[in-house]
């Protein structure tokens, strides 16, 4: 299994450190790479798109030709990633003119917690759908200048909430977190996705 974490800008290195952790911990052997040009992205298995600002990594990806890359590749978007992986956007989005994937059916906010200097820690208690490995105890959710998910459609089934906004959801090979998995110890998230690429090898 080879996962690529999209190295445009944002947590690349945390990313790459828990991925690694989460492959030991299901017994998985591959490999993680810091991920820049679309040959990268091919001779992945699947892909993290990491936070950051996320109009920066839109006109990264655009100037990369990476889209139709991604377009292919089960998707594991944190913060900016979980904006990229949405069909729409809100008046922030449209204003700045940066290009989603479209892989979610979701609308985001992208600030809808607020400003950088209003991050913060909170813990996640996973829907009563979610899987059980999830459930089990809560989740420390580190947001920053985190997004949400405010319109879900089509097959998507909601994941997490906080204090009544959804926070993480996922989509057929895709998964959405608006808070940061890879800041913390837990690797339950990183896990769950690794399991969604080990189904189609």
């Amino acid at each position: 299994m080879n996962i690529a974490i999209l190295g445009l800008q944002g947590a690349v290195t945390e990313h790459i450190s828990a991925t690694r952790r989460a492959m030991e911990k299901l017994g998985l052997k591959g490999d993680v790479t810091w991920a820049k040009s679309r040959s990268d992205i091919k001779e992945s298995d699947g892909v993290i798109l990491p936070g950051g600002e996320s109009t920066t990594i839109s006109r990264l990806i655009e100037k990369n030709g990476l889209k139709e890359a991604l377009m292919e590749k089960p998707i594991f978007g944190t913060c900016a990633g979980m904006i990229l992986l949405a069909k729409q956007g809100d008046d922030q989005v449209a204003q700045t003119g940066q290009t989603l994937l479209g892989r979610m059916d979701i609308q985001v906010n992208r600030n809808a917690f607020g400003r950088q200097r209003e991050s913060f820690q909170s813990d996640i208690t996973f829907e009563p759908d979610a899987p059980a490995f999830l459930r089990e105890k809560p989740f420390a959710g580190v947001f920053i200048r985190a997004p949400c998910i405010e319109t879900t459609w089509g097959d998507v089934r909601i994941l997490a909430r906080l204090d009544g906004r959804i926070i993480a959801a996922e989509q057929g090979n895709c998964i959405a977190t608006a808070f940061h998995p890879e800041l913390t110890d837990d690797t339950r998230v990183h896990e769950y996705f690794l399991q969604k690429v080990a189904k189609r090898l």
